[in-house]
């Protein structure tokens, strides 16, 4: 990647000192300095939070604000009390913040007034916080009480979010650490010694925040940034003033009373919705019963939509009563819902059913409940004796066993308490109209636990017995009636089980984590799932007749019309953050609801539940709308692609145009409407499910398409409005405005594909649809009479014939190869000013400063800029930018020759424009039936030209770099999917799969890529047998899918010679009747051709398949040889194909190689899901957070990234909810720097999260998943949790044999974890086992000359030496010492440090071997020298896993201290000189950059895994 890096240096060389990430201009992006309103305290980054607040109830940043600023105050004092003159540094540097603030005024005023100042909400511009951050690097006490707002506010956020349950145990306190900063760390460490340093807690803030070229110069631009930004923020006349929002109140605290229980207090926000407290309530583990009240404020009821702070007289301590109201039949409805989903949560049967957004989570299994303070078992180190080490036979080295029984393991909370045998709706059902009269309801029919059978009548008032049996009909009360407001209250009298098993079940419910609980956006649906048990449900029940016809439970009677809903959302205003926030969030939620609802309908339309709109027509032309979405099968209706390639080219049309839907989603541009498009494979078809435009089914589609081209470019419309649109988005995607003919040979023209069609709906909106050809043709796979390829593709044997003609290059790909002539541009440019330099200063020597006389200022400025530098390769590169951009500009001041040279870069690169680079691509080149006029012909030549540049580049850059970065271990694909994103990340489509595997092949360090070659060989076969497998399904009736699908799994995975397919069983089918019905069937005739199908055969075409499509030859004949030749695992391969198909087995033990029976039976067929692809909105703001987040990070300074990270956390909590997997990469690296910074218990916590965020979001056994495990092993050991440490490895270690094998680097460090572990607790030999296979891998995959097999040489020593064998250990040691010798020289500290250890060793063994003689020579009476055999400490082990996993501290010395004293003093009185409005001069900078730099207290290198 070192290219890139370079081009983007280049690219940002002037960018970088003025932050333009998001294109905003100079005045949006200067006011990044907290503005001040009259009545605000500064607290530059509580707002955030506060902020989100107002548009988004579900933050509650409740105390948070106001707490925060008074334990900062508190805080403050007890600083000043106790080190009188110190303390007052703190404030001073507080009001520091603002010229003129008196020293502590603005805590003082906060405490007045409790309104904050908020940030001028645009932080768009990716790196929001620079300005503050600078600010933070001069007075280094500042972002003191801002680091404890945000941590709690994000801790309340949490709260919220996760429906009231986790309070995030020790966030509070540790809120406290962090928010104490560097200066805490400066004052306290400077008095209390060197001992009260918190490990890692703190870094440099005096470096420069830049990620620009030279510090200093950087620093200037940076500077003079700044000031200007100060002179705009501060009078606040620059237009932004809409943008300070100003929150007048913090949290506060009722009491509520509810109905039999003791009144309790419940802290709220105003910002919140009164609907919010019904929330709590119903999750509460004493109110949960209760869903049919209103809340009442000294007797008046309050509105369910008002937000508190509007209502009257609510205040600190209000009293909030809480009153049942009268039923209807949707409360009762809604009631016995909500029992019946209490009664269920602990069942996991939803989650393997694929249902409602639940999933698997088995965190809690290892851990034994909750990790936190909550957790059940604090064992300390001390406890060792008790932990029982040994892992299960199967996860040891070198085991050939993989069980499948273990990925599920089955929890104990799942054997649920039982309350009640049966809780259905009665057969009584509806009341009739006397009974209504007399309020009834509904009826319910109960079993409880003693068996007693009761009917109950829901009533207006409240539910009770009534005198009903199962035949006879009695509506009168019984005696006792039991009339009860709640179901649950009535079950309680009548049933003493279910009173005590229902209390037990809530406890247990409220004990999980919440984020084992909380729905995720998008359904994930497990491949293996337990043998359930089938119990009654009535809403199950009740659910599968009614609201799955389409009528969404929460908008009774009417279904939702997702167009408007997804375009409504879109339209939505974005000017500021809260703006923005609302409408991410809103985009996101329409778009799962959409997404599961077009889920439902595709299956239904599958399995035939919905009536065609035009059900006349053959099966396959078919199209259907349920629930006001559109859906269409991937079949080639009327011969539209005939030229594409047919039904092949029908079924990848809707995933391209999904990717077109994305793309331009992403690109967001006002005016312009996609449709929602969700693309469903179930059961061998493709469905694609659209929103419908407004009014497209009334008129024809030649009428009313305005744009674009209904027959592939025969007929072609053009209108500007479309165009004006559409040249928007020209830019960011790359396309070519150009011209085509019609029919009539008349230009047309166009800024997208011809098959991109533009309509305009009945609402008005411009829609655009069929955007399969976004990007440029992929020429590689399409081959074109007279044109020839570049060399490199020839050599690789392209351009390859492909079954259809709609290959496109990824929108990846088109972005690294312009990124990749960018920087050819810059490089050509560059070298061309360099020798007209050298030839002017040879002509002109007479003229002083260069300037010569025809071109003045601009070639002035420059040569002057020229002296400034010092790296010419960069003022090169710098001059053409400033060059290209004053051409581009053009205000006639460029010297002819300076344009020549952009002139010349240009047109050597491609660009579309000669005066600056601009790359764009004509997306209908090659397109058969579109036409070019003549005029035109140059610019379509240049664009042929340039689709062929493309094509090798993506051969000879992108694979090789793939390739490389695989070696390099950048890359560590464990599965099929992870190694498909890998190459999509790098533009590489997937039908290129066979030729990356034979780069592989070709490639010198080859043993190094095997996990590579072995994922890609499992991810070809199992592809090719998806191909296999789709065409297999589509001629098989519904009867018979389980039956047929073990049939198929026993041909591709059994070593049974030859399985018989059992046909669907012939007792229900009578055959006279059979030949009558006429079958309806999307497939053949032929219902049974399917159970002929042999292994034998089914081998042959996936290698025929392999060949065609990807251009490998496998060689093997069967599943074993297969398994052999590749070193592939049957259950890994049965892994795949499930994913891919959508098949849910039985979790069981399969024989794979018993050559006597099959393997796969029709009843370990559980289930088939659709595979759904969807486009997954953005959270555009959390994400520029979170990546300048990590910038900052890996620069070294985590206490900003910390808070980057944080705000970004919050923000994606606001738009994604609680569960999404980029907040669980959010709380991975928070996790990360809590522990780099000292804080193991918050570490914990937030790495508990990010596992349970992993399991439910990407699945239990996805790579990611794993890695999560790992992590939090490392955090669990530094809590001393050390049996729950092993227990994660040993799960980390079973997933990965299970998804890929024994034989992969990350296994390596894996095991050096479980090794170090072990070695801990005194388990030496079962340490060696796994240390010593680490050390094979490492070899293996590092070469056995790397560093990290010296370290892995040193780990095996040390669990030697504490066993006493010193020769192995010496031997070991030796190898290590020769390693770091060769590597790293005689003199680097790790040479030295191992020969040190080299000379104790020999000592030791020498001392063993007096001792030996001793005794060999004097017998028992032999006078033994005690041997020191040294246990390891837990600290040792802990650094040595620090070192394995990547975390290197740097721990500070006394000196240090004195030096980091000195300066804060130093700083306070330049601060106190510069009259603290005015900045730090450049060289101050300078110097102080020096002085940090030895006083850094924790340089962690975080996100690089390096063992030197």
């Amino acid at each position: 990647m070192g290219n890139s890096l370079f081009a983007n240096c280049c690219r940002h060389v002037t960018d970088l000192i003025f932050q333009t990430h998001s294109g905003n201009s100079p005045d949006e992006r200067s006011p990044l300095l907290p503005k001040s309103p009259t009545s605000c305290a500064v607290c530059p980054e509580v707002p955030e939070a506060a902020q989100c607040a107002g548009a988004y109830p579900d933050i509650i940043p409740s105390e948070a604000v106001t707490g925060s600023l008074q334990k900062c105050t508190e805080y403050i004092q007890d600083l000043s009390e106790a080190k009188g003159e110190e303390g007052t540094v703190t404030v001073s540097d507080k009001s520091s913040l603002r010229p003129g603030a008196g020293a502590a005024g603005p805590l003082q005023q906060a405490e007045a007034s409790c309104a904050v100042a908020v940030l001028p909400a645009d932080l768009g511009a990716g790196l929001g916080d620079h300005a503050q951050l600078l600010e933070a690097c001069q007075s280094c006490v500042k972002l003191e009480d801002s680091g404890l707002a945000h941590r709690s506010c994000c801790r309340e956020e949490h709260v919220a979010a996760a429906g009231g349950g986790d309070a995030a145990p020790g966030a509070r306190p540790t809120a406290r650490d962090h928010g104490e900063g560097r200066a805490a760390l400066c004052l306290d460490t400077a008095l209390a010694g060197p001992d009260s340093v918190p490990k890692g807690r703190e870094h440099p803030s005096g470096v420069a925040l830049m990620n620009g070229s030279s510090p200093h110069e950087s620093l200037k631009g940076e500077k003079d940034a700044r000031q200007n930004g100060h002179e705009e923020a501060d009078p606040g006349e620059d237009g932004n003033d809409q943008e300070v929002i100003v929150i007048q109140d913090t949290g506060f605290t009722v009491k509520i009373c509810a109905p039999g229980i003791e009144p309790f207090s419940l802290q709220v926000s105003p910002q919140e919705m009164v609907q919010e407290i019904h929330q709590v309530l119903m999750d509460r583990e004493d109110t949960c019963h209760r869903t049919c009240f209103s809340l009442q404020l000294d007797g008046n009821v309050l509105d369910n939509f008002a937000e508190l702070k509007t209502i009257e007289g609510l205040q600190e301590g209000s009293l909030l009563k809480v009153v049942e109201e009268p039923y209807t039949v949707r409360e009762a409805r809604i009631h016995v819902r909500h029992i019946r989903d209490l009664l269920k949560s602990l069942d996991p049967s939803d989650a393997f059913n694929g249902v409602d957004c639940n999933s698997l989570s088995f965190l809690s299994v290892f851990t034994e409940g909750d990790l936190g303070d909550s957790g059940k078992r604090k064992k300390k180190g001390t406890e060792m004796e008790q932990i029982d080490c040994t892992p299960p036979e199967h996860i040891l080295p070198g085991s050939k066993e993989r069980p499948l029984c273990a990925l599920q393991p089955q929890n104990r909370d799942w054997k649920p308490l039982q309350c009640l045998k049966v809780l259905t709706m009665s057969g009584w059902n509806p009341p009739p109209g006397n009974r209504k009269m007399h309020g009834d309801l509904m009826y319910l029919y109960v079993i409880t636990v003693e068996d007693r059978h009761v009917s109950i009548t829901a009533s207006t008032r409240g539910f009770y017995l009534n005198q009903s049996t199962a035949y006879n009909f009695n509506p009168k009360p019984a005696n006792p009636s039991f009339l009860s407001h709640s179901l649950v209250e009535l079950l309680n009298q009548i049933s003493p089980t279910f009173k005590k098993n229902f209390s037990a079940l809530q406890k247990k419910r409220v004990q999980r984590h919440p984020f084992e609980r909380i729905a995720t956006p998008f359904q994930v649906y497990s491949w293996t799932a337990p043998q359930a048990e089938h119990a009654m449900d009535c809403v199950r029940a009740e659910d599968a007749y009614t609201s799955r016809l389409g009528y969404e439970e929460h908008i009774p009677g009417q279904t939702r019309d997702w167009n408007e809903e997804l375009q409504t959302t879109r339209e939505l205003p974005r000017k500021n953050l809260p703006e923005r926030l609302l409408r991410e969030r809103a985009i996101f939620k329409v778009h799962s609801d959409f997404t599961a609802a077009a889920t439902r309908g595709a299956m239904a339309v599958i399995d035939g539940n919905v009536m065609a709109i035009n059900p006349s027509e053959e099966t396959k032309m078919q199209m259907f709308i349920w629930n006001n979405i559109f859906f269409s099968l991937g079949f080639d209706v009327r011969d539209h692609y005939k030229d594409f390639g047919g039904d092949v080219a029908a079924y990848v049309a809707p995933t391209n145009d999904l990717n077109g839907v994305r793309t331009y989603n992403a690109v967001d541009v006002e005016g312009l409407y996609t449709l929602g498009t969700v693309v469903v494979d179930y059961r061998g078809y493709r469905v694609t499910a659209q929103s419908i435009i407004p009014g497209i089914l009334e008129r024809e589609q030649e009428q009313s398409v305005i744009y674009g081209s209904i027959d592939f470019g025969k007929t072609v419309v053009s209108h500007p409005k479309y165009l004006e649109l559409l040249e928007k988005t020209s830019r960011p995607l790359k396309i070519q405005k150009h011209k085509v003919l019609n029919d009539k040979n008349e230009e047309v023209e166009l800024c997208s594909s011809v098959e991109c069609k533009g309509i305009i709906g009945n609402d008005g909106r411009h829609y655009i649809l069929d955007l399969l050809r976004t990007f440029p043709p992929d020429l590689n796979f399409l081959p074109v009479e007279g044109e020839e390829m570049p060399e490199e593709c020839k050599k690789m044997g392209f351009p390859k014939q492909h079954r259809h003609k709609l290959c496109c290059l990824r929108q990846e790909l088109v972005d690294a190869f312009v990124e990749h002539r960018y920087l050819l541009f810059m490089k050509l440019a560059a070298l061309q000013l360099m020798q007209q330099k050298a030839n002017k200063q040879e002509s002109s020597g007479a003229l002083e400063n260069g300037a010569s006389p025809e071109n003045g200022t601009a070639d002035g400025e420059k040569s002057e800029s020229e002296d400034g530098k010092i790296d010419d390769n960069v003022t090169g590169l710098d001059q053409v930018k400033e060059l290209a951009e004053t051409i581009a500009s053009d205000d006639g001041t460029v010297d002819p020759k300076s344009r020549e040279v952009i002139r010349n870069a240009c047109k050597a690169v491609g660009s579309i424009s000669d005066t600056s680079f601009d790359i764009r691509f004509n997306p209908d080149i090659f397109s058969p039936g579109v036409r070019f006029p003549e005029s035109s012909k140059e610019e379509v030549q240049d664009q042929k030209q340039l689709l062929k540049d493309a094509a090798a580049f993506l051969l000879s850059c992108q694979i090789p770099g793939l390739v490389k970065d695989c070696l390099d271990h950048t890359v560590l694909p464990m599965d099929g999917a992870t190694l498909a994103e890998a190459m999509h990340q790098r533009g590489i489509n997937m039908r290129y799969l066979g030729k990356v595997i034979n780069f592989i092949s070709k490639t010198p360090g080859r043993a190094q890529l095997d996990h590579i070659f072995k994922i890609g060989i499992g991810e070809l076969i199992t592809r090719s047998a998806k191909h296999i497998f789709k065409t297999y399904l589509q001629g098989v009736e519904l009867s018979g899918l389980s039956a047929a699908i073990s049939h198929f799994l026993n041909c591709f995975l059994s070593s049974f010679p030859n399985p018989i397919a059992h046909l669907p069983a012939d007792e229900l089918v009578s055959k006279k009747k059979n030949k009558k019905r006429k079958n309806r069937n999307l497939g053949n005739a032929d219902n049974t051709a399917w159970a002929s199908m042999t292994p034998q055969e089914l081998w042959k075409n996936i290698c025929s398949e392999a060949k065609n499509y990807f251009d490998f030859s496998l060689e093997c004949e069967n599943a074993d040889q297969a398994a052999e030749v590749y070193n592939l695992q049957k259950i890994t391969l049965l892994r795949e194909i499930s994913l891919k198909t959508g098949v849910q087995i039985l979790l069981k033990e399969y024989n794979f190689d018993n050559r006597h029976k099959p393997t796969f039976t029709e009843e370990d067929i559980l289930n088939i899901f659709p595979v759904v692809k969807h486009v997954n909105p953005k959270a555009s703001d959390a994400f520029h957070f979170f990546q300048s987040g990590q910038a900052k990070v890996q620069q070294g300074f985590l206490k900003e990234g910390c808070e980057l990270i944080n705000e970004a956390l919050n923000l994606f909590n606001n738009v994604y909810g609680a569960m999404h997997v980029e907040i669980c990469a959010c709380l991975r690296l928070l996790a990360r720097l809590n522990y780099i910074m000292g804080d193991y218990s918050e570490a914990l916590s937030n790495q508990q999260k990010a596992v349970l965020m992993s399991e439910r979001v990407l699945g239990i056994e996805h790579p990611n998943t794993i890695q999560e495990y790992m992590h939090l092993a490392l955090y669990c050991f530094a809590n001393s949790q050390l049996s729950t440490a092993l227990n994660l490895l040993y799960r980390a270690r079973y997933l990965m044999l299970l998804v890929f094998g024994e034989d992969h680097p990350e296994m390596a460090l894996l095991d050096n974890n479980i090794g170090l572990v072990l070695h801990g607790v005194m388990e030496y030999d079962l340490s060696l086992r796994f240390l010593e296979n680490a050390l094979a891998i490492s070899s293996k995959y590092h070469g056995s000359k790397s560093l990290k097999v010296a370290l892995s040489h040193h780990l095996v020593a040390r669990v030697y030496e504490s066993k006493a064998e010193f020769r192995s250990a010496l031997q070991h040691e030796k190898e290590g010492y020769t390693i770091y010798k060769n590597q790293l020289g005689e003199h680097h500290e790790k040479t030295k440090e191992s020969s040190e250890y080299l000379k104790y060793l020999t000592q030791q063994a020498v001392a063993l071997q007096r001792t030996m003689n001793e005794i060999y020579k004097n017998g028992s009476n032999a006078n033994i020298m005690p041997l020191k055999f040294t246990a390891p400490s837990m600290a040792s082990v802990l650094e040595q896993l620090n070192i394995i996993n990547g975390i290197l501290f740097i721990p500070l010395s006394q000196k240090d201290l004195e030096n980091l004293k000195a300066e804060v003093q130093r700083r306070q009185q330049l601060q106190e000189s510069l009259k603290s409005g005015e900045q730090l001069e450049p060289e101050d900078k300078a110097v102080e950059e020096k002085e940090a730099e030895p006083s850094m207290p924790s340089a962690a290198l975080p996100l690089t895994q390096s063992s030197a």
